[in-house]
């Protein structure tokens, strides 16, 4: 425990420091409860993306978009051109959203941003299943995609929730929540398109994680105690850290005894968008900038390309028939493994070598995967893809944290969402370069690794007090 509570108690006016707060409410209850919150949140992001790899294809046979081209003397909007404007728009809207959330997040709280990203993402998330056509499609999947943008906060209340020796590790665990929502989405369209024949149903079901995740917040997730101290509402802070020690089965007056303040250590600087380009930001973000780009293009291009590797087709026209779901799903799955692999690794080796080398590794997969799939059987087709969503994963979820953890308080709204904008368009170059030869996969991830090789290490460091946060 960081304080000492005898001295505490000798002194009237002990203070102490908001990571030291944070450290003395330790992990338990409260955290879990918040853990709920914001891995639901994870997870309608992980399903409200992955399932564009069904709906797209599913929708393009329903609406006979082949056939509309066909008598459509103009061509304006070719099927594929459709499909790829769709999946666009989605990603459009997430670099909106995460522009404005962002800076909302430094500059109201981290609450607020987190109930309206959650009710844009239910709201517009069940609204598709009422479209009819392409041009309501487009608008209700650029709306949840601006609700997608928003959800790096509450990725950023939990990380300053938690204890420095525990968070990397406790981090982490918020991925299997993204990985549980990438393992129903097949299952959910097996059993709602499928079995069902309805894609309205299949839209709904995968928009229920945002709606559970709002409810949970309204109840149990409390403003970021780091934003308050920010803001000059220390007793705001203290109040929410004593009901988090409660409920974690503290003795708040052992932890937090009467006459004791939190203290701000940072420094006072303005959330603005210019301060990620100044100094000491300016490399940091550069950087992160090129990493969430490439992070994105890796990672759901190779959602996309294996979805479309295992789609079945049976007639001349190459429409649409069904999905190898089993193919699907187990390639999915692959993501329980890569969480797990970054959980032992991030606190051993660290978080920086652990991005460089599954970037390196990942690059590999996907260039065989990519290069010979015509030549490949389904087993190897399937071994191959199972083993690039584990490292995928395992960088992925790693930059997560490590973002998160060498920016600022006032300024990881911002960052965070900032880099998550710009990784939208490297998901929109992604989805749109399917047929991408596997070499230009492979130096995307040479290229990610090297970036990562330049970030400061933030293992065992307290929030925001990497070497950059700190100036040097």
């Amino acid at each position: 425990m960081s304080i000492d509570t005898e001295d505490s108690y000798l002194n009237p006016s002990y203070e102490i420091t908001i990571d030291h707060a944070i450290d003395n409410i330790s992990i338990g209850k409260f955290q879990y409860l918040l853990l709920f919150a914001a891995g639901t949140c994870f997870m309608a992001d992980s399903m409200e993306i992955m399932l564009l790899s069904f709906l797209t294809l599913v929708l393009k046979d329903k609406w006979k978009w082949d056939d509309d081209n066909n008598n459509n003397a103009n061509g304006d909007h070719s099927a594929d051109g459709k499909l790829a404007t769709i999946t666009a728009f989605m990603f459009i809207g997430a670099m909106v959203g995460t522009m404005t959330f962002g800076p909302l997040g430094d500059k109201i709280g981290r609450r607020p941003v987190l109930f309206c990203a959650a009710s844009v993402i239910s709201f517009f998330g069940i609204a598709t299943a009422l479209c009819s056509g392409f041009w309501s499609l487009l608008f209700v999947r650029f709306m949840v995609g601006f609700g997608i943008g928003g959800l790096t906060v509450p990725f950023d209340i939990l990380a300053e929730f938690i204890p420095t020796e525990s968070r990397g590790r406790y981090l982490l665990l918020i991925e299997y929540y993204w990985t549980l929502g990438s393992m129903m989405v097949p299952v959910i369209a097996y059993f709602t398109i499928e079995v069902y024949d309805s894609w309205q149903w299949f839209v709904v079901v995968c928009a229920l994680p945002s709606l559970i995740s709002l409810m949970v917040g309204v109840y149990f997730v409390p403003e970021s105690p780091r934003w308050l101290v920010l803001k000059g509402r220390n007793e705001e802070a203290l109040d929410i850290l004593r009901h988090a020690a409660k409920m974690n089965g503290q003795d708040v007056q052992v932890v937090f005894p009467p006459g004791c303040c939190i203290i701000r250590e940072e420094e006072i600087e303005e959330s603005k968008w210019t301060e990620l380009f100044q100094p000491p930001w300016k490399n940091i973000t550069l950087l992160l900038f090129a990493l969430w780009t490439s992070f994105a293009m890796c990672y759901y291009g190779v959602i996309m390309v294996i979805t479309r590797i295992f789609v079945q087709v049976e007639d001349q026209k190459g429409d649409y028939s069904s999905f190898d779901y089993s193919a699907i799903f187990i390639s999915s799955s692959a993501e329980v493994i890569g969480t797990a692999m970054a959980i032992y690794l991030v606190d051993r080796i660290g978080r920086i070598r652990t991005i460089a080398g599954s970037y390196f590794a990942g690059g590999i997969v996907i260039f065989i995967l990519c290069f010979f799939v015509n030549q490949l059987g389904r087993s190897t087709s399937v071994t191959l893809s199972f083993m690039s969503r584990i490292f995928e994963m395992i960088a992925s979820c790693t930059l997560w944290i490590s973002t998160a953890e060498i920016y600022t308080t006032e300024i990881r709204s911002t960052g965070h969402s900032a880099t998550n904008a710009v990784a939208r368009i490297g998901g929109f170059s992604g989805n749109a370069s399917f047929q991408l030869i596997g070499s230009i996969f492979f130096a995307v991830h040479i290229g990610a690794a090297f970036c990562a090789l330049q970030l400061p290490e933030t293992k065992g460091v307290e929030l925001g007090n990497t070497t950059c946060s700190r100036g040097g």
